[in-house]
C-alpha cells in the first residue's frame, strides 16, 4: 500500500470504530470463573475486583479518577480495586473521538457515563446473583463495599458471586447512584499508582526489554523538511556495539539509524555515522523573518477566513469614542516531557507487538497494521506509563520509525529520542500572530472587538480534520479568541491560515495557550483605556457567561484584589474557558534583577463535578506551572532552517526557586464533569504581563516575557 504523509496520518489516527474490525472475545474473555460483565470490571472468585482503565496515564491521574467512577456505582471496597492497562481493541472507542485514545481533557468528562454505568450494571447482576441463591427477591438486597447483603444480616462478598453473576444476562437502564450518595467520588483520594513509581516497579515506555533488543537512535535532518542526500556506514560499524546501520524513510520521518546492543553504543555511532544532507527549500528560514511576514498578514487580512462574525463591523468602529490597536505574537513551544519519546516494536511473521507509552492505542494499532501489512487483531499494544505527555505522544514519528526498523532488522527495535532529538522534533505548538483591535463608547464600554490570527493550521494530517475543522476553519487556530465572553455588541474575528512547512502538533490546551495570552492581555489594556479596574471591567461584561464570572469573583476575592502589596509588587487577572472548565487566575508579580518573579498565584476553577478533589487541584497547579514556564521562558526559534535549542539549558522550565506559593480553590457544583488537564495554562501568561504593565506602563505583547 502506497500512502503519502497526510494520508498515512489520516487513516492511521482516524480509523474510527472500526480500527480493531476482527476483534474478538478472544482478547478480552475471562476465563470460566470470573465474572466480566463489560470491558472494564473484571471479578474473580478470590474477591480481586480489577478495573481496566482504556486511557494514559501520563502524569494527570486516570489510574485513579476512572476507576473511582467504576467503584462507587459498583460499590466496591475501594481497598481491594486493583488497575490494569487496557489493551488496543474497538470496544474502548473515545466515545467522542471514535478512536482509542487520551486527550482534550476528556477522561473522566467522556467517560462519566459509560463508567459508572458499567460499575451499577456489574452490581445489579451481582445483586441478581445473590437473590437466586437465596431465593429472595432482589429489591430485598442491599450491597456495601465489595459485598451483597441480604435478610438478616447474610452477607456474600463479589468475590463469591462472580461465578454465578457470569451467567446472568446484563441488565438494561440500571439507575445510577443519587449523587447525594456518593462515598467514593468528590472524596480526595491517593494515586492508585503512586506506590510503584516510589518503589521503581511503575513501567514507563522507556523501561521495555526484551531477548535480543537493539537500541536504535536516528539521525535526522538539521534543516526542517531536508532529506538525506547520502551516508557511509563504516565509520558507524566500527564502534563496539553497534550492530546495524539502516535508512529510515516513512510518511513522517526521514533519516539513518543506527541499532547497537545499548542506547550509548547507537549514540556513538550515530556521532561517528557520514551523512550528506540535502537541506531543501528551508534553508534559509529564520524566527524572525516568520514573525515580519506573519505580522504582515495579520495587519492586512489578506486571506483571513472568517470565524465570527456579529453585528455592523466597521461601522461600530466608525461610532467609537476610542480605538485602541495592539499586534501580538508567540513563538513555537516544544512539550518537552521529562521522558523523551520511545517505542519498543517487535515484528513477527504472525504480526506485531508494541511497548510504547502512547495517548494513541488505537490510531497506533492501525498504523502498525498498515506498514507491516498484516490485520490489525495482529496487533498487539502494550500500553505503559507515559513520563509526560501534553500531546506529543499522539504523534506517530517515534511509533513508526520503531516498526519499520524491527521489521527490517528481523528484531525487536526501541528507538529512543536524546533530548536534543525530541526538542528537535519539529512537532511545535504553532508561532502566531494576531492584530487585535476595539472601539470603546464614552463610558469606556468596548462596542466593537475584532481580532485577525496568523498561525499554521493545525489539524492537516493529524487525522482529527473532521473533528477540528468547520467549514474552513482549523477551531484550534481560533478558540479562546473567537469565543471570548465578553459582552460587546460587534465582533468579527477571523485566522489567517499560515505554511511555514514545520509540523504543527496539539499542546496543552492547544489554541488557547496563544489565545487565551493575545484575548486576556488586550482586555487588560482595554480597561486601562477605559480608566477602570481590570476585575470590575471584565465583570461587567460577563453578565451573559455566569460561569467565567464565578470563577473571575472567587479568584479575586481569595487573591486580596484591591488590597494593598509591598512595594514593588502588583497583581494581573485573567480568566479563561478551555475544554469544558472556567478558569481565573491572579499572578502577584515584582522584577528582581531585570526579570519576572512571580510571588503568588491564585487560582479559582469550575470543573463541574470534582471526582478526586486532591487530583483537580493538582492539575490546576501543573497544568499552571507549564503555562508559566512558557510565558516565561518557553520558545523554540529557527535559523538558517535550524531549531536553536537543544535541551533545558537553552528551552528551561521554571526551576524551584522561580516557584510561586500557589493557591487553589474550586467552585461547587453539580454540572457533569469539565476537563481538568489542559484548562489551568491559559490564564497565567496574560496575568502575569497584565501584573507587569502595572509595574512597568509597559505592554507585554510577545512572549517569552522580556522586560
Amino acid at each position: 500500500m502506497k500512502l503519502d504523509r497526510r494520508d498515512f496520518l489520516k487513516v492511521s489516527a482516524l480509523a474510527g470504530g472500526g480500527f480493531a474490525i476482527g476483534f474478538g472475545r478472544n482478547l478480552l474473555a475471562a476465563d470460566a470463573d470470573e465474572f466480566m460483565p463489560n470491558p472494564w470490571i473484571r471479578i474473580t472468585p478470590d474477591n480481586r475486583i480489577t478495573i481496566i482503565v482504556d486511557k494514559a496515564e501520563m502524569g494527570q491521574g486516570v489510574y485513579t479518577g476512572l476507576p473511582m467512577l467504576v467503584a462507587e456505582e459498583l460499590d466496591a471496597d475501594w481497598s481491594k480495586i486493583e488497575i490494569e492497562a487496557a489493551p488496543a481493541d474497538k470496544r474502548y472507542a473515545h466515545p467522542w473521538f471514535g478512536v482509542q485514545g487520551t486527550g482534550g481533557s476528556t477522561s473522566v468528562r467522556a467517560m462519566w457515563q459509560p463508567l459508572r454505568q458499567a460499575g451499577a450494571t456489574a452490581r445489579a447482576m451481582l445483586v441478581l446473583a445473590a437473590a437466586q441463591a437465596w431465593e429472595v427477591e432482589a429489591s430485598s438486597l442491599r450491597t456495601d463495599r465489595g459485598s451483597v447483603i441480604g435478610p438478616m444480616g447474610v452477607k456474600a462478598t463479589y468475590g463469591k458471586l462472580c461465578t454465578r453473576a457470569a451467567k446472568i444476562a446484563p441488565p438494561k437502564d440500571v439507575p445510577l447512584k443519587d449523587p447525594a450518595r456518593f462515598r467514593i467520588i468528590g472524596k480526595s483520594t491517593p494515586r492508585l499508582d503512586t506506590a510503584d513509581k516510589v518503589a521503581g516497579t511503575a513501567q514507563f515506555g522507556m523501561d521495555a526489554k526484551l531477548p535480543g533488543l537493539l537500541t536504535a537512535v536516528v539521525a535526522r535532518s538539521p534543516v526542517v523538511g531536508g532529506k538525506v542526500a547520502r551516508f557511509d556506514a563504516e565509520k558507524a560499524l566500527a564502534v563496539p556495539g553497534v550492530r546495524k546501520v539502516l535508512p529510515v524513510t516513512s510518511p513522517v520521518s526521514a533519516g539513518v539509524a543506527v541499532l547497537a546492543d545499548n542506547y550509548w553504543a547507537a549514540a556513538k555511532g550515530r556521532d561517528a555515522l557520514d551523512v550528506t544532507w540535502d537541506a531543501g527549500a528551508k534553508a534559509t528560514m529564520s524566527t524572525d523573518k516568520l514573525r515580519e511576514e506573519m505580522t504582515g498578514l495579520a495587519q492586512s487580512g489578506q486571506g483571513a477566513i472568517s470565524a465570527r462574525k456579529e453585528g455592523e463591523g466597521a461601522a461600530a468602529f466608525g461610532s467609537a469614542t476610542k480605538v485602541i490597536e495592539a499586534v501580538y505574537d508567540v513563538p513555537y513551544l516544544a512539550h518537552a516531557p521529562m521522558e523523551p519519546m520511545n517505542c519498543t516494536a517487535w515484528v513477527k511473521p504472525d504480526g506485531a507487538e508494541i511497548w510504547v507509552g502512547s495517548q494513541a492505542q488505537g490510531p497506533n494499532q492501525m498504523t502498525v497494521a498498515q506498514l507491516v501489512g498484516c490485520k490489525p487483531e495482529q496487533v498487539k499494544i502494550n500500553t505503559l506509563l507515559l513520563g509526560g505527555g501534553f500531546g506529543r505522544r499522539f504523534a506517530p514519528d517515534f511509533l513508526t520509525e520503531a516498526v519499520l526498523l524491527s521489521k527490517a532488522a528481523g528484531a525487536p527495535v526501541k528507538v529512543v529520542y536524546s533530548r536534543e532529538d525530541d526538542m528537535r522534533g519539529y512537532y511545535y505548538r504553532p508561532q502566531a500572530v494576531a492584530k487585535l483591535r476595539a472601539g470603546l463608547d464614552a463610558d469606556g464600554r468596548p462596542i466593537a472587538f475584532a481580532a485577525t490570527t496568523v498561525c499554521d493550521e493545525m489539524a492537516e494530517g493529524t487525522g482529527f480534520e473532521s473533528l477540528i475543522m468547520q467549514g474552513r476553519i482549523d477551531t484550534t487556530a481560533v478558540e479562546g479568541l473567537a469565543n471570548i465572553p465578553y459582552t460587546v455588541p460587534n465582533v468579527d474575528v477571523g485566522w489567517v491560515p499560515h505554511k511555514a512547512g514545520v509540523r504543527t502538533w496539539f499542546l496543552r490546551s492547544v489554541g488557547s495557550t496563544q489565545n487565551a495570552f493575545f484575548s486576556e492581555a488586550f482586555i487588560d489594556e482595554l480597561a486601562h483605556a477605559a480608566g477602570k479596574d481590570p476585575f470590575e471591567f471584565r465583570r461587567g461584561l460577563l453578565d451573559k457567561h455566569p460561569r467565567h464570572r464565578a470563577v473571575l469573583e472567587l479568584a479575586a476575592q481569595k487573591a486580596g484584589w484591591g488590597s494593598p502589596l509591598p512595594a514593588g509588587r502588583a497583581r494581573g487577572i485573567a480568566v479563561a474557558e478551555a475544554f469544558g472548565a472556567w478558569v481565573a487566575q491572579v499572578a502577584e508579580v515584582s522584577i528582581e534583577e531585570g526579570r519576572p518573579r512571580v510571588h503568588r498565584v491564585v487560582i479559582a476553577a469550575d470543573v463541574g463535578t470534582v471526582v478526586n478533589p486532591q487530583q483537580v487541584v493538582a492539575q490546576m497547579e501543573g497544568a499552571m506551572v507549564y503555562g508559566l514556564s512558557a510565558a516565561l521562558h518557553g520558545k523554540i526559534t529557527f535559523k538558517n532552517g535550524q531549531v536553536e535549542q537543544s535541551n533545558f539549558h537553552d528551552y528551561p522550565v521554571i526551576r524551584m526557586n522561580e516557584m510561586p506559593v500557589v493557591e487553589t480553590h474550586l467552585v461547587p457544583s453539580t454540572e457533569p464533569p469539565g476537563g481538568v488537564g489542559e484548562p489551568g495554562t491559559p490564564p497565567i501568561a496574560p496575568a502575569v504581563a497584565n501584573a507587569l504593565f502595572v509595574l512597568t506602563g509597559k505592554r507585554i505583547r510577545s512572549l517569552p516575557i522580556e522586560v
